[in-house]
C-alpha cells in the first residue's frame, strides 16, 4: 500500500511511522510534514494542507491507497468532501460531522440535546452580556472557550472576575482567535480527574481505544497558560475499567447515534476529553481527530497492523483491534522558551544520541545545512516505555537531561498523578499493581 497523511506535527509524525510499521505498507507520504519526518523513513511532499486540489491530485498521481487526515483544520475546511467526491478513500469526518469540535456550542447542544453528561453552559457573543453575567453568576473558578478552533489554547479557567472579563475581552473585543473567538461558551468548573478516549468510529459503530492522559498546561503542578499539549503517559491506573466502560456507554456510543440523527454521520476517530466527576465520568470537550500528544502514546500500544485497521475502516469491514497491555508509554514535549506565549526561534536543535527503543517525534522544526532548526512552539517530544510507569518515566527524564536547555524547556512531572495514586494507595513505589483495561 501507499499511504498520504495531511499534516506536519507530532501527531502527524506517529502517524506515519505506525503506518510504515506494517508489511504491507511500501510508502508513506506526508504533507507538508516536517524535516524531522524524514529520518524515520517518511517521504515529505511540498502541499500545504489547506491545498486541498493539489492534494487530491496527489493522490490520483501516486493511486494512493487512501489518505489519513491529522489535524483539525483542514478537516473543518471539508476536505474529506473533496477527497470523496474526487472517487478517493480518505480517513476523517466530513465538514458535517467535523463541527462536533469545529463549533463548541454545538457540541454542547448535542450534548444537552441527547441528555450525555456534560458541564452546565452558556453562549454569548456579546461582552458587555458576558460580563454581565459573570458578574451575576459570582462563581469561581469558570470556564471560557472560544467556540472555534484555537489550537488548544482557547480555553481559560478563569479564577476570579477581572481574569474572566480579561479572557472574554481577548475573545470578544480584540479578537485575539480571530473567527474562532467571536462567540464563546461559558461552563461551570468542573472537579475531578481527566483523561482521553478516543474511538475509531464509523457511523453508529464504535471501536473505543486504550486511555490517556494529556497535561494542558505549560508548567509543572499544572500552572500557567493553556497549550496544545506538553505530554502524556497511557494506561491511566487511577481511572478503573468500569469507569472507561461507563464512559463508552453513556458517552462515546450515545453521541456517535447523536451525530447519525442529526444527519451529521461521523466516521474517524472521535476524540472524548472526559473528566472523572463525583457523579460519574462527564465531557469537557470533543476533538474530531487524533489528540496530540495522547496519539503518541497510544498508537505504540496498537499490536494490530494499523493500516489494515484503517483500510477496513474505509472497506465495511469489520477491523480485529488489540491492544499491548504489558507496558507503561510516557511522552514529553520539548518547546521553545515563551510558549505558548512569544517564544524563541530560530535556534538549531542540538543532535543527541537516542537509544533505538526511544522514540523521538518531530512537530515544530525546519531545516538548513546544520540540522533541524526550531520554527513552532513545542518542537519534539520523546516517548519511551516501561514495566512501570516509574522505570517509563525515569528514562524518559534521564534521556532528556542531556538537552542544552537554553532555547528550550519541558514539565519535569509528566506521569506524577498516577504515581501519586499508588503512592496513596499503598502501592509499592515502583506502580506494580496490576491494572486492567485501560
Amino acid at each position: 500500500m501507499k499511504i498520504l497523511v495531511i499534516g506536519s506535527g507530532g501527531r502527524e509524525h506517529v502517524l506515519a511511522k505506525k503506518f510504515l510499521e506494517s508489511p504491507r505498507v511500501a510508502k508513506v507520504y506526508c504533507a507538508p510534514g516536517n524535516p524531522g519526518m524524514v529520518r524515520d523513513g517518511i517521504q515529505l511532499v511540498d502541499i500545504n494542507e489547506s491545498q486541498q486540489e493539489l492534494l487530491v491530485e496527489f493522490a490520483k498521481k501516486e493511486k494512493l491507497d487512501f489518505t489519513f487526515v491529522g489535524p483539525e483544520l483542514p478537516l473543518f475546511e471539508g476536505i474529506v468532501d473533496v477527497f470523496q467526491q474526487a472517487g478517493l478513500k480518505v480517513y476523517g469526518p466530513n465538514k458535517a460531522a467535523a463541527i462536533i469540535e469545529g463549533s463548541k456550542i454545538f457540541s454542547k447542544y448535542l450534548l444537552k440535546k441527547y441528555a450525555i453528561p456534560t458541564a452546565d453552559y452558556w453562549a454569548f457573543s456579546d461582552f458587555e452580556e458576558a460580563v454581565s453575567f459573570i458578574g451575576q453568576k459570582n462563581q469561581f473558578p469558570i470556564v471560557i472557550k472560544a467556540d472555534g478552533l484555537a489550537a488548544g489554547k482557547g480555553v481559560v479557567i478563569a479564577e476570579s472576575y477581572e481574569e474572566a472579563c480579561f479572557a472574554l475581552k481577548e475573545m470578544l473585543i480584540d479578537e485575539k482567535f480571530g473567527k474562532s473567538g467571536m462567540k464563546v461558551v461559558i461552563e461551570e468548573f468542573l472537579v475531578g480527574e481527566e483523561f482521553s478516549l478516543l474511538a475509531f468510529v464509523r457511523g453508529e459503530e464504535v471501536y473505543p481505544m486504550v486511555i490517556a492522559q494529556d497535561h494542558k498546561r505549560a508548567y509543572e503542578g499544572d500552572k500557567g497558560p493553556n497549550t496544545g499539549g506538553m505530554g502524556a503517559y497511557s494506561p491511566v491506573p487511577h481511572i478503573k475499567k468500569q469507569v472507561i466502560e461507563e464512559a463508552v456507554e453513556h458517552i462515546v456510543k450515545p453521541t456517535a447515534r447523536a451525530m447519525v440523527r442529526e444527519g451529521r454521520s461521523f466516521s474517524g476517530i472521535l476524540y472524548a476529553g472526559l473528566i472523572l466527576t463525583s457523579n460519574g465520568p462527564k465531557v469537557i470537550e470533543f476533538n474530531a481527530r487524533f489528540g496530540d500528544p495522547e496519539t503518541q502514546v497510544i498508537l505504540p500500544r496498537l499490536k494490530s497492523d494499523f493500516a489494515t485497521v484503517i483500510y477496513e475502516l474505509l472497506t465495511d469491514q469489520q477491523p480485529i483491534i488489540e491492544w499491548e497491555q504489558e507496558r507503561f508509554h510516557i511522552g514529553v514535549v520539548v518547546a521553545a522558551k515563551g510558549y505558548p506565549q512569544r517564544y524563541e526561534k530560530d535556534f538549531l536543535i542540538p543532535e543527541l544520541e537516542w537509544q533505538p527503543d526511544e522514540n523521538v517525534y518531530y512537530a515544530g522544526v525546519s531545516s538548513d545545512t546544520l540540522g533541524l532548526v526550531a520554527n513552532g512552539g513545542r518542537l519534539f517530544l520523546v516517548e519511551v516505555s516501561g514495566k512501570t510507569l516509574k522505570e517509563a518515566q525515569t528514562r524518559v527524564y534521564n534521556s532528556l537531561t542531556k538537552l542544552d536547555h537554553k532555547f528550550m524547556f519541558y514539565r519535569t512531572d509528566i506521569g506524577d498523578r498516577a504515581l501519586s495514586y499508588y503512592k496513596h494507595t499503598g502501592c509499592d513505589k515502583d506502580g506494580k499493581e496490576k491494572y486492567s483495561g485501560n
